[in-house]
């Protein structure tokens, strides 16, 4: 990993794919430990959501405890993301299709939308994570949008589990910093499928 890692300033932004906050709460402390400067992001749902994966309470107050700063969790805190210059890279992980489907089409109503929107105003790049249980149905068309927007990339992603959930992709949240890597130096981490 190069030494830019090194007080990089990332947006971590998570929406509410609960079943994955662990890997990547624990993504976030790696990046951390590694020197970045984490910037932590959470969509409405995110943020207020207790579910059998753990209650809202416990992951904001792990989250906050990790990058040693308030989470950003309203549309108010978000917007000076990019006017204010405070984020090298954003990653969105993990991103839900719900919030591909809103990136895609510029609906920008959750606190994670509009930092993305005000992080890519300076040609920014913007990591997504995948995670949904429909990436092959219904948000594949978003999945294929965002790949041919300008400054997006993907962690590699694919089925998590063919048989019970045959619609259901995930990124493999191990290749965030490899994907942020080169992202960085704006090219996508191959292959995208796995």
């Amino acid at each position: 990993m190069k030494e830019y890692f090194k007080d990089l300033r990332v947006g971590f932004c998570l929406t509410g794919s609960f079943c994955t906050f662990s890997k990547a709460i624990s993504m976030m402390e790696y990046l951390k430990e590694k020197g970045c400067d984490i910037i932590p992001v959470m969509s409405y749902n995110a943020a207020v959501t207790d579910t059998r994966f753990g209650t809202a309470k416990e992951h904001k107050e792990r989250i906050e405890k990790i990058c040693s700063r308030k989470i950003i969790s309203s549309i108010a805190e978000a917007e000076p993301i990019g006017p204010k210059d405070m984020t090298d890279i954003l990653l969105v992980a993990p991103c839900t299709g719900n919030t591909m489907a809103k990136l895609a089409l510029s609906i920008i109503d959750t606190p994670v939308c509009l930092a993305v929107k005000s992080h890519l105003r300076a040609g920014k790049p913007v990591v997504i994570a995948p995670a949904t249980n429909d990436a092959l149905a219904g948000a594949y068309k978003n999945i294929a949008a965002l790949m041919n927007y300008k400054n997006y990339y993907f962690v590699p992603f694919g089925q998590d589990d063919y048989v019970k959930k045959t619609t259901s992709m995930v990124a493999d949240f191990s290749l965030i910093p490899a994907a942020i890597e080169m992202a960085l130096d704006g090219k996508q981490l191959q292959p995208v499928l796995i």
